[in-house]
C-alpha cells in the first residue's frame, strides 16, 4: 500500500515536473518571440534595425551604426565625406584620375549601369544642379535660370569615366550625388552584416526603403505597407506579404516644398534642372537587392509610368507599383502572381 502511495505521488511530481518543463519553455518561447530593435537619425532619416531570432542588442545597435560609416563614404554635405573630397577636388589622386576607397567605387558604378539603363533619365552626375536646391531647411528658394543653365552642361553620366577605383571627370566642376541609390548599397551592406552573425530573421528600415532578411520566425512572410503619398509614414495605401525581398519607394512626398501653389520636389531633371512633372506621385519597386531597388525606384519615376513600366517588365525578378497624381495603383505585369497583398487595416 505505502509502495502504491509512493508510486502515485511520484507519478504526480513527475507529471508536474513535465507541466513545469513545457511551461518554462512556452515561455521561453514566447520571450523570443518579442523582437529586440535599434533606431536613429542617421541619413537623414529614422534608421531602424529590428531582429527576431536574437536576443542580442549589441547585433542591432551595429548594424544601424554602420550607416555612419557609409555617410562618411557617400555624403554630399559633410566635408570630411570620400564624395564631398571628390566633388571638389581634394581627393588624392593618381594622375588625372582620383583614387576612391573599393566600396565608393562599386556604388558609383552602380550609379552609372542605371544612367545607362535609363538612357540618362537617372544620372547620378546631377550634382552642380542638386547643389543649387535645398529642400530641407524650410527656405523655399527656387535657383534662378542662370544658375541652372549654367549648371546643366556639367550633368552628363557619360562624362564619369571609371576604371577599378579611378574616377575622371570630362569637364572641370562636376560632380556626383548618390543620394537616389546609397541607402539601397547601404541596407544590403547591413542585411550581409546580419547574415555573417547568424541572423536569419530582420528588418532593416533605412526611411521607406525596407529590406527583409528571410522571413518571420514562425515562417509568416512580413507585412511591408506603400505609403499614401503626401499622408503620415503610418498611413498605408497598399501592404504587401514580403520574404527575403527589398521594397522601396521615390516619391515627390518625400522631400519637397510647395511655393505659389506649385510642388517642388527633389528628384530632378537631368535635362532641365528642374523636378520631373509627369503625374507620378511614387513609385515602389521589389527586388531582391536594395540598391536595385534604389535605382529602379528613381529611374523609372523619371521615365514615367509608360517608359518606366516598360523597362520592369523587361527585368526578371523584379516588381512594381506606381502611383499617379490620381491616386490609382498600376501594377507591372505578374504581380499578383509574385506578390501576395495584405489586407489594409
Amino acid at each position: 500500500m505505502t509502495n502504491r502511495k509512493t508510486m502515485t505521488v511520484v507519478c504526480c511530481l513527475l507529471g508536474l515536473a513535465v507541466l513545469i518543463t513545457f511551461a518554462v519553455f512556452y515561455q521561453k518561447k514566447e520571450k523570443q518571440a518579442e523582437p529586440i530593435s535599434a533606431t536613429a537619425f542617421k541619413l537623414n532619416t529614422i534608421v531602424t534595425v529590428t531582429i527576431y531570432d536574437s536576443k542580442n542588442q549589441k547585433l542591432a545597435d551595429e548594424a544601424v551604426a554602420l550607416c555612419d560609416k557609409y555617410e562618411k563614404m557617400f555624403s554630399r554635405t559633410m566635408e570630411s565625406s570620400e564624395l564631398y573630397q571628390l566633388n571638389h577636388g581634394t581627393l588624392p589622386k593618381e594622375g588625372n584620375a582620383f583614387v576612391l576607397s573599393e566600396e565608393t567605387a562599386k556604388l558609383i558604378q552602380k550609379g552609372l549601369e542605371y544612367g545607362k539603363v535609363s538612357d540618362g533619365a537617372f544620372d547620378i552626375a546631377i550634382e552642380p544642379v542638386s547643389s543649387l536646391w535645398d529642400f530641407t531647411s524650410g527656405k523655399k528658394d527656387i535657383p534662378s535660370q542662370e544658375d541652372i543653365s549654367k549648371a546643366l552642361p556639367l550633368v552628363n553620366y557619360k562624362d564619369v569615366q571609371l576604371d577599378g577605383n579611378l574616377l575622371t571627370f570630362a569637364k572641370e566642376g562636376m560632380g556626383l550625388d548618390l543620394g537616389a541609390i546609397a541607402k539601397g548599397y547601404i541596407a544590403d551592406r547591413i542585411k550581409d552584416y546580419l547574415l555573417e552573425q547568424g541572423v536569419k530573421s530582420a528588418t532593416i528600415n533605412l526611411g521607406g526603403n525596407v529590406l527583409c532578411v528571410g522571413e518571420k520566425p514562425e515562417g509568416t512572410p512580413f507585412k511591408i505597407g506603400i505609403q499614401k503619398p503626401f499622408a503620415d509614414r503610418s498611413e498605408t495605401i497598399a501592404v504587401m506579404n514580403i520574404s527575403d525581398k527589398s521594397v522601396v519607394s521615390s516619391g515627390i512626398y518625400e522631400r519637397y516644398f510647395e511655393k505659389d501653389g506649385k510642388i517642388y520636389h527633389h528628384i530632378l531633371n537631368p535635362a532641365t534642372g528642374y523636378p520631373y512633372d509627369n503625374h507620378l506621385v511614387s513609385v515602389t519597386i521589389i527586388s531582391d537587392k536594395s540598391v536595385d531597388g534604389d535605382g529602379l525606384s528613381t529611374s523609372c519615376f523619371a521615365l514615367g509610368l509608360d517608359k518606366g513600366m516598360e523597362l520592369i517588365n523587361s527585368l526578371p525578378d523584379v516588381q512594381a507599383v506606381f502611383i499617379t497624381d490620381d491616386y490609382e495603383l498600376h501594377y507591372s505585369d505578374g504581380f499578383e502572381e509574385e506578390i501576395s497583398m495584405a489586407d489594409v487595416k
